[in-house]
């Protein structure tokens, strides 16, 4: 038998078989089909490293790896820069980060400039934040992730714009006149964008302090303020820490005054809901130095709502069962407020250890809140098992305390009772309260 190539052996037992022919000719074409597209993915696709040094007009920035998962026990950091006399515009296309209601774990931080500039935000979990606006042609995104829980990353894109460009989207800046206003883009004429950051950094002389007052207020309600808000902190940068409260509804909040001569009022939109928004004023006002100032004596105890230690024992527990006070007198002494539904209820040792549905905040302090959706639960640790006694399925009013793992504590001289519909009122006064 003569010698046949095997191509050539190929296309004759093809060539003599009709079907055999037409199952070439299909497998053939996916196979280039496929080729193709995974060479166009490929080029595509850009891989994200941990991160860089990015200059030009516009450009994508990702997690490491995005969108796999992020590495843990990382810290990268991206240094934006744009052509000198324009801004940088930041907007995050996705969000995936280990989510806690401090962002105490794995976290982006934004920031005006490269050194030692202003923190636009600190962002995790899935909300996806407004856009941000940099001072000038720079801007440093940083990404820190723990050894625990990890996401997706994220994904942003940055572009660069003439400071007024972006229209009714622009807002925020400094202020540092003796009295000045400060309003939601579009106000009055029509609702605020969706999608928004603004950060007014309000600096006064060092001898004075400032005060706020919101003259007209209408932000997207919500029982946490979860999405549309407005938050004010002492001093010059978004820190949990110095917040003095988070607003949104159709009320305007009690006038604010700062702690010293700085202040951080931020609105942000997110990409849904909107609403008229909101003009507020400021104006300097002299420090006052109140008898506060004098050292305390022994028998007076500082104000704080530093967490206080509290673990179970014998002695705490053989205290009389008895509530004291109301909620007036209770709730500046707490670090924590809520209202809630035990969802379970399950007995260590002495203690009650209890998972509650919140149905609202009053005051957070440093409660670690969890989020699912759009329910939102806490850890409650009922020192004494019996005191207060809780059941689960039934709603409570809850003040206490937190420990350093964000659970929240309460002891017999806490202030725990059941929950009716008429308490919210009084509840809601209590929350514009300033302490």
């Amino acid at each position: 038998m003569p010698f046949m190539p095997r191509g050539e052996n190929r296309r004759s037992a093809c060539s003599g078989n009709p079907t055999m022919w037409r199952t070439c000719s299909i497998f053939c074409a996916w196979s280039l089909l496929l080729l193709t597209e995974v060479c166009a993915q490929s080029q595509r696709r850009p891989i994200f490293t941990c991160g860089g040094n990015i200059t030009g007009e516009s450009g994508v920035i990702g997690s490491q790896g995005y969108p796999g998962v992020y590495p843990p026990n990382t810290k990268c950091v991206w240094r934006i820069t744009v052509p000198e006399g324009k801004v940088v515009v930041l907007s995050f296309r996705f969000i995936d980060l280990e989510s806690d209601n401090l962002c105490r774990y794995d976290y982006v931080d934004v920031y005006s400039g490269h050194v030692s500039g202003q923190r636009l935000g600190r962002f995790c979990g899935t909300f996806k934040p407004g856009g941000l606006v940099s001072t000038g042609n720079k801007m440093l995104m940083q990404m820190v992730s723990d050894a625990n829980t990890a996401g997706s990353g994220f994904l942003a894109v940055f572009s660069a714009a003439h400071p007024h460009e972006r229209g009714d989207q622009y807002c925020g800046g400094r202020l540092d006149k003796p009295s000045g206003t400060f309003k939601t883009p579009n106000w009055p004429e029509k609702d605020y964008p969706a999608g928004v950051t603004c950060s007014w950094h309000i600096v006064a002389p060092k001898n004075q302090i400032i005060e706020v007052k919101f003259e007209k207020f209408d932000v997207e309600r919500d029982n946490y303020c979860r999405y549309d808000h407005v938050s004010i902190f002492n001093g010059a940068e978004i820190n949990d820490a110095k917040r003095i409260g988070k607003y949104c509804g159709d009320s305007p909040p009690a006038p604010v005054f700062s702690d010293g001569n700085q202040l951080l009022i931020q609105f942000l939109s997110d990409l849904s809901l909107t609403a008229d928004g909101f003009i507020g004023h400021y104006k300097f006002r002299p420090k006052k130095f109140p008898t506060t100032t004098i050292p305390p004596t022994t028998t007076t105890q500082p104000v704080t709502t530093r967490p206080i230690p509290l673990k179970y024992s014998v002695a705490l527990c053989q205290q009389k069962c008895k509530r004291r006070g109301t909620l007036e007198s209770n709730y500046c002494s707490s670090n924590f407020v809520i209202t809630g539904t035990v969802i379970t209820a399950v007995m260590r040792g002495g203690s009650m250890y209890a998972t509650v549905s919140i149905i609202n905040v009053y005051k957070e302090g440093s409660l670690a809140i969890q989020q699912a959706g759009k329910t939102m639960s806490t850890k409650i640790i009922i020192l004494c098992k019996k005191c207060p006694f809780i059941r689960r399925g039934l709603n409570y009013i809850f003040m206490g305390q937190v420990d350093e793992d964000g659970r929240g504590k309460i002891a017999p001289q806490h202030f725990v009772m059941a929950f009716k519909t008429k308490n919210q009122k009084g509840l809601n006064v209590l929350k514009n309260k300033r302490c």
